[in-house]
Formats: structure tokens, sequence, C-alpha cells
């Protein structure tokens, strides 16, 4: 491991690459401001701004998407540590009666390839519910040019 930070190994670095690689193809601007693509992924996990990515599986389906990707803000708000965030199926971000319409914005999101103003509420790993507001969404695109899943991002957010 990387100096005892996973997000730092190549394959996070990778990721981290493709989601400020893809939010720039998406929304015509930089996700952060480091230019210098050796330091994206420590900026990236260490941004205020909330940011998660999910796998590309259906949105639809069972289990659905797993998480790829969680910074640090995302670990603080959902209160799991980066182990447990990592593989979960990023449905059970949000409560079950929020599920459906959560599905629903992913495949418009994963249609249009970036869509704004979304919001929603979830549930952190230890059942407190928070409201996300105005997030962004977009897909990734790997370096063959093919969508590989989706990543969201967003600084405004209050418990319920």
């Amino acid at each position: 491991m990387a100096g005892g930070a996973p997000w730092l190994e190549p394959p996070q670095r990778q990721l981290a690459s493709c989601i400020v690689r893809s939010h720039r193809a998406g929304f015509g601007r930089p996700l952060l401001s480091e230019p210098d693509p050796a330091h994206q992924p420590q900026a990236l996990f260490a941004c205020p701004t909330v940011v998660l990515a999910h796998d590309g599986s259906d949105p639809g389906g069972d289990p659905g998407p797993r998480l790829i990707y969680a910074n640090a803000a995302a670990l603080r708000l959902w209160e799991r540590p980066w182990g447990q965030m990592l593989g979960l199926p990023s449905r059970l971000t949000a409560e079950p009666q929020e599920r459906s319409g959560r599905a629903q914005v992913l495949l418009r999101a994963r249609h249009q390839h970036a869509i704004g103003g979304y919001s929603g509420v979830r549930i952190s790993g230890s059942g407190r519910r928070f409201q996300i507001r105005n997030a962004r969404l977009w897909t990734l695109w790997d370096a063959d040019g093919q969508p590989c899943g989706q990543a969201a991002a967003f600084n405004d957010w209050w418990w319920l």
C-alpha cells in the first residue's frame, strides 16, 4: 500500500485520473484546481467536495453498481472507512424508499453522460439521514473511450 494510502495505489491513481478527466469532458470545466496529474489523486481524495464513483453495472440491476471510489469527504459523510465503502452496492447509500428514484436518475445520467442539479436523501453507515443538493453526475470514460462507470460530486448537504 502506498504509505497506508490506498487511494494512491496505481489502480486508484488511474481511477482518480479517469474521474477528473471525465468530469472535464462532461461539464467542460475542471473538478480540481490541481493542474499536475501526478498530484491529482491526493488532491481528489483531500478536496472538500464529496466525490464518489461506481462501476458500470446496470443501475436497475441487482445488486447494481458497486462503489469503486470515495474521497475523504465522502467517507466522513457516509461514516464508513475506505475498506467498507469500496465494493458496497451504491444503492445502499440511499434508503430503500429512495432507491427507485435514484436508479432512474442514474439511468438518465448514463444516457445524457453528465447532469447537474440532482438532489436526494441518503443514509450514512450509522443510519443518519442527510439531504444532498445540486449534485453533478457524470459518465466515466476509460482510456479507450468506453463508458466504465459513473461519478458524482456535491458540496451542498445537510443532516435531516
